[in-house]
């Protein structure tokens, strides 16, 4: 198994993060993630495919969290926390992921998690934090609330965390409550809290108390108007990370049906994505998108090659870390081509 490296042979466990304190070292390589989908694929299998992109020569991997799939046919939910400790412990890369404190997590738990990962592996834990979707949230009974009101939630759970990690003791009334908290494991170094955006309002709203930005591809004027909105309200310099969901395998046939069974809501309103509560019901509302439609919106290829131009587009945004999340069921064949047909030609 290779160890991941910079240009100048410094390991990347230290490639991130420096010292003791809220700045850090920017990453001065491209990264290229392996997308570990929880709601696709059973835990021990996302261990091994992360092993095996290691190995293949992706610089990173990085984790969904779910407690529900998308679609009952997907038919997965890993808890993500559990899974980052074997994960970490099983490569020597990064390990990104994204959670969302401040209702199924409460957000002085995930400041001691995030504590106690990166005390294991300094260096090598990365996390956007999200506002959720009601499909995992609920779960608790309380109420969904308004986007306006999670965001402000969000906010009031990063400065939780960031305060716990820096060894404060808390005490928060507001959205979220915390009542004298304090960790005594604390991290080796405070890893970067980015926020995950969606739109340009939110990347607006996030830019002042993030430190980064995680978005999705879309056609690249939508995603670049995100990037400048980020940039333009206290985002300058900050580092943006991009995943890009896509469907490939060497049969066109077979990615495009794997496309359709097992991403077909990506074609829903991300407006309507947050608020759908249960997997049937999303199940339900996909029923409306036509292989056709999900063709319009999602990348489909049974040619590697055809993915080298989009990555590179994306970095000339000038974003530092793009995720590669293939739908399509047969990982090890996809770590296995882009290995030989892509990584070479974009890091």
């Amino acid at each position: 198994m290779h160890r991941p490296s910079c240009r100048d042979g410094t390991d990347t466990d230290h490639l991130i993060f420096s010292g003791k304190q809220h700045n850090y070292l920017y990453m001065t390589m491209k990264l290229i993630s392996y997308q570990a989908s929880h709601e696709q694929f059973s835990p021990r299998d996302l261990l091994r495919f992360i092993k095996l992109a290691e190995q293949a020569g992706f610089t990173s991997c990085h984790s969904s969290d779910h407690f529900h799939p998308w679609s009952v046919r997907q038919g997965h939910s890993g808890h993500v926390y559990t899974w980052l400790g074997a994960a970490l412990e099983a490569t020597h890369f990064p390990v990104y992921f994204i959670t969302t404190p401040g209702q199924r997590y409460h957000p002085a738990v995930v400041a001691q998690a995030i504590a106690t990962l990166e005390q294991m592996y300094p260096g090598r834990v990365g996390i956007s934090l999200g506002s959720g979707e009601a499909l995992n949230e609920h779960i608790t009974g309380a109420p969904w609330p308004e986007k306006t009101v999670r965001n402000e939630r969000l906010r009031e759970c990063a400065m939780v965390i960031r305060n716990l990690l820096s060894g404060e003791k808390v005490n928060h009334r507001g959205l979220v409550n915390v009542h004298e908290a304090k960790l005594y494991t604390l991290p080796h170094s405070i890893p970067p809290l980015n926020c995950a955006a969606l739109s340009q309002e939110t990347a607006k709203w996030a830019a002042s108390w993030a430190d980064g930005l995680l978005t999705i591809h879309r056609p690249l004027p939508q995603v670049q108007a995100i990037i400048e909105s980020f940039k333009a309200n206290g985002g300058e310099g900050k580092p943006i990370h991009v995943k890009l969901t896509f469907a490939y395998d060497r049969d066109l046939s077979i990615a495009k049906e794997d496309a359709y069974d097992q991403w077909r809501t990506n074609c829903l309103d991300t407006r309507l994505l947050a608020g759908i509560e249960t997997v049937e019901e999303f199940d339900s509302a996909a029923e409306q998108c036509s292989l056709e439609t999900v063709l319009r919106t999602l990348p489909v290829s049974s040619q590697p090659g055809d993915f080298i131009n989009i990555i590179n587009d994306i970095f000339a945004l000038g974003v530092e870390h793009v995720i590669l999340h293939n739908v399509s069921k047969n990982q090890e064949l996809f770590i296995e081509d882009f290995a030989r047909h892509v990584l070479p030609f974009v890091r």
